[in-house]
Formats: C-alpha cells, structure tokens, sequence
C-alpha cells in the first residue's frame, strides 16, 4: 500500500501528458453528442471518483447527473430509458459482472456509453461504446489508492474537454493541471500523517465529513479506515451531519473535516462551530488553520477541483500508518480480494 500511495505523482503526471491523445478525443466525442444527462454507476472506490464526476457534471458542465443502483437492472430487471443520455462506468479492474449489466442496459436503451476502468482488456471496457483507461499501472495493495486519484483526474481532463467542446481543458485551466504532480509530491513527503496515527490508536470509530467536491473524499476516507483498520467509520456531508448525526460526536469520536479553500471548505465554518460546541476531537484536513482543531493534516490552497485529487493523499496515509499501529496488515484485508464481482 505504501508504494502504490508512493507512485501517485507519477501517475497523474503520465495521465496530464496524455490529455491531448485518448482523453480529449473521447471528450471531443461527447461534446458532439451533447448529452440531456449524464448517468454514473460504479461500486466501492470508484463510486466515490463517480460522485466527484457527478459534482463536476452538474457544476461545470450544468447537466443533470446521478447514480445509478445497479440492481435496478441486475436484481430488479427494470431497463430505465437512458435515450439520450451518456452513462459512465467507473471500475478499477473493469470485472464485476453487474456493471458490465448495466452499461449494456443503458446501451441498449440508446444512451452513448462509457467505460473508465485501469484494464483495457476488461469486461467493461469491451461492453462500452467507448473506453478510457486510468493508466495507473498494477496496484499491488488490495486497498485501492493510486487507481482513485487516476481515475478522479481522468474523469476531471474528461469533463473540462466536454465543456471547452473541443476535447481539451481550457488553457487557463491547464496551468492549475500542470502543478498537480508536485503539489501532490509534497503532500505525501510532508503530511504528518505517520504522527497523527499514533494518537488514534485506540480510537473505536470515526466520522468523516466535508461538503460538495470533498464529500466523495469524507467518504473514501471512511471506506479505507473501515477496509484497513476495521475500523467503524461514518461518512457524511457536512449538511447532513448536523441533521441529527452531531448528537453522537464528543470528545471520544475523532472527527476528520475536509476544509478546502473554496465555497465547500466555507460552507464547512458552520460545521467546526457545532463540532466545536460539542467538543469533538476535530482533524482539519486543507491549507489553513481552523478554530477548534485538533490537529491538521497540511494540503495546499487549490481550486476544490483539484483539492480533491491532493486531500485524499494524506488520508491514505493516515488508514496506512493507523492499521499498522494497530497491528493490522493493510496490504491484505481479512475477507477482501483486490477483484470484487457483484451481480
């Protein structure tokens, strides 16, 4: 899991030399086809990099995006009519069968279709009209990392090459683009991830929240303490988490706050006053300092876009170094295998 963490930056700078080959003329192809929709499905990680594509459909390209259940089609044998629309499935290994089901669903119902899968050869990618590949290499740890943030800045060249129209992002976006893989260099030399894992332990649960582009990192924060650790963790938005869930926070609950430095992270403010007044235990992941912390783990000041791709490193991190104080071997979680096949 460590390396697979280690070769981040080097996988998003491979994917950003690439933006003007496949990535652009799939986003080239959507443009033309100019969706009324655009409809995401995936399972595990990668249904957490689909609702950060789902936030950026709706925000920079002002489409109407959701996700799709599977078992709409493979349990329930609905075919909903998705003429019209793109629908895109996320899938690191590209193998489980029902993804496979919905996209030939949704293929046949008229809609272009689009697989996003690190394995060309996959199922998936076969059953999609059209197909990008993460290119983030063999990942060794069953714990998905370096594939996530593949697949988030895949999915963010896609959706600015749609809005541009011509397949490529905006040249004023493209010098924020550039600076990723260093940013996300120093991030993973310098988090202070390690320290802050000695001091959660024995913690026996955590909440995780952020809003907007950052609620799909709160979430795939929790999914790797759970996997990892074993560890009972509760992701919300921050909206949602004062909508009752605050009732459970104290001072025992270590509360990891995804803060960026756009609209989201300000619509967090009001979150770490409440968080404060229970006296909660309040890790700020972000750039700056904030009243009530417990501790931070450090990320630059950067567009929400791609705060995303950087803000998850350190809690990578953080779920690597906590399993290993608590003796846990996160390279191979007990009743977990890296291919996961849903039906």
């Amino acid at each position: 899991m460590a390396a697979d963490i280690a070769e981040q930056p080097d996988v998003l700078a491979g994917l950003l030399d690439d933006r003007a080959g496949d990535i652009a003329a799939v986003a080239a192809r959507i443009a033309e086809y100019r969706p009324r929709s655009v409809v995401f499905t995936a399972r595990g990680t990668s249904d957490h990099a689909a609702l950060y594509a789902a936030y950026l459909t709706e925000i920079r390209l002002g489409l109407p995006a959701s996700l799709a259940s599977p078992s709409v089609v493979t349990v329930y044998d609905s075919r909903p009519d998705w003429s019209g629309s793109l629908v895109v499935a996320v899938s690191q290994s590209g193998g489980s069968p029902d993804l496979a089901q919905v996209v030939a669903a949704a293929r046949a119902s008229g809609a272009l279709t689009l697989a996003v899968t690190n394995d060309p050869a996959s199922p998936l990618a076969a059953e999609a009209e059209l197909h990008l590949s993460v290119r983030a290499g063999h990942e060794r740890a069953v714990a998905a990392t370096k594939t996530y943030t593949a697949e988030l800045l895949t999915l963010l060249l896609l959706v600015e090459g749609v809005r541009t129209g011509n397949g490529h992002p905006d040249p004023a976006e493209a010098a924020g683009l550039e600076k990723l893989p260093e940013l996300a260099h120093d991030v993973l030399d310098d988090s202070g991830a390690g320290e802050l894992a000695g001091r959660y332990r024995f913690a026996d649960r955590f909440v995780t929240t952020g809003r907007g582009y950052a609620y799909p990192t709160a979430r795939e924060t929790a999914l790797k303490l759970m996997e990892t650790s074993y560890l009972p963790a509760l992701a919300f938005s921050g909206a949602d988490l004062l909508h009752g869930p605050l009732a459970m926070t104290d001072p025992g609950v270590p509360v990891l706050a995804v803060v960026g430095a756009g609209p989201g992270g300000h619509a967090m403010w009001n979150v770490l006053t409440q968080l404060e007044h229970q006296r909660a235990d309040v890790v700020v992941v972000g750039a700056a300092d904030l009243p009530g912390q417990t501790a931070r783990l450090r990320t630059p000041a950067v567009d929400e876009r791609l705060a995303a791709i950087l803000d998850i490193l350190p809690l990578q991190q953080l779920a690597l170094h906590l399993a290993i104080e608590r003796g846990e071997n996160p390279d191979a979680p007990r009743g977990l295998k890296k291919i996961t096949e849903t039906t």
